[in-house]
């Protein structure tokens, strides 16, 4: 469905020129940091919860508009929302990023503009780029829980 595909695209391409939620926060917001070494793609999740609530968020770093792209709208997705959603959005994004056993994308989980990033489960190499700012905000998370 090439009109899905080029709104897609164009959604993908507006959050890794226009990012949500840029920048950085000031201690004592939790700071996590994800890598990936084989794309170069290098996230920071700052993060200030409040009363199990993710009440401002910001991302930093480089990398692909993939990596970029996935931490502008994962921003977006959970900032203002209580940590137990968050931590569900992580788990249905991460399994819209995989692959079922008919080597389908697993579309059971329906994300609004998340999904424009469906369509890299097509490239293997390309979802762990997908996937690092989803990695390091659940690390956040972790360490907020502390």
């Amino acid at each position: 469905m090439p009109g899905l595909e080029d709104l897609y695209r164009e959604i993908i391409l507006d959050h890794y020129k226009n990012p949500r939620n840029r920048g950085s926060l000031e201690p004592p917001a939790v700071r996590s940091e994800g890598h990936n070494p084989l794309c170069g793609d290098e996230i920071e999740v700052f993060l200030t919860v409040d009363n199990g609530v993710i009440s401002d968020i910001k991302i930093g770093g480089q990398g692909c508009s993939i990596s970029q792209s996935s931490a502008s709208m994962m921003s977006a997705a959970v900032k203002g929302k209580p940590v137990a959603e968050a931590r569900a959005l992580i788990h249905r994004f991460k399994h819209m990023m995989s692959i079922d056993e008919d080597g389908e994308p697993d579309t059971s989980a329906p994300l609004g503009d998340l999904e424009a990033l469906q369509g890299v489960v097509k490239f293997p190499v390309r979802i762990k780029c997908a996937v690092l700012s989803w990695n390091t905000l659940a690390e956040g998370l972790d360490i907020a829980a502390e």
